[in-house]
């Protein structure tokens, strides 16, 4: 209904869409950016595109899955048009995760320095494996959907989460497979 309603161009409808999804879209903005101006700014401009289009969009999506997907292409255009700006020509875009042990409800020592060898294995993953964990455990999305969000194959991002976790279990060995889940929830914390 609260989509529907934004096809409608009705304003409480806009206002809670907006604060339904932008603690979420500002999250996953910060693992691109971290210019927390840069990040409202594209937000800003999906939702200004969202009004000013609101007629064109599709009627049946999945919400969370349409906004993550646009405000990519948003940060994707943002990281274009300042590596234009810089350099003259455009760059990868980096995907930054932060882990904060501290978090974690670990009493052990020995837990903690496994938490520690963790997050630091978990930073030295690629931009685009750290994207696909972050969207498939913290977002809750499908490879499918993760798979169009970053305009990949599916089994490419079946691939790219299955090394993750290999790469990670590799640099951890001594991690249990549930600590290694429990950090990957904690994503979202980071």
């Amino acid at each position: 209904m609260l989509w529907s309603a934004v096809r409608d161009g009705d304003a409480g409808a806009f206002k809670a869409l907006y604060e339904a999804y932008a603690d979420v879209l500002y999250r996953y903005g910060l693992r691109f950016f971290d210019d927390e101006d840069t990040v409202k700014d594209c937000m800003h401009d999906l939702f200004v595109d969202l009004h000013r289009y609101h007629r064109n969009l599709s009627p049946a999506v999945n919400i969370r899955f349409y906004l993550l997907g646009a405000f990519r292409r948003k940060l994707h255009e943002a990281r274009r048009k300042a590596s234009l700006i810089r350099f003259g020509a455009p760059a990868e875009m980096p995907f930054l995760i932060e882990f904060d042990v501290e978090q974690q409800l670990v009493e052990n020592e020995r837990q903690q320095a496994m938490l520690r060898q963790l997050a630091a294995a978990l930073s030295r993953l690629p931009s685009r494996q750290k994207e696909v964990l972050y969207l498939r455990y913290n977002c809750d999305l499908g490879y499918e959907e993760v798979a169009e969000i970053m305009k990949i194959s599916i089994p490419t991002c079946r691939t790219l989460a299955y090394r993750a976790i290999q790469q990670l279990r590799e640099q951890v060995k001594t991690a249990p497979m549930y600590l290694i889940a429990a950090c990957l929830l904690a994503l979202s914390r980071g």
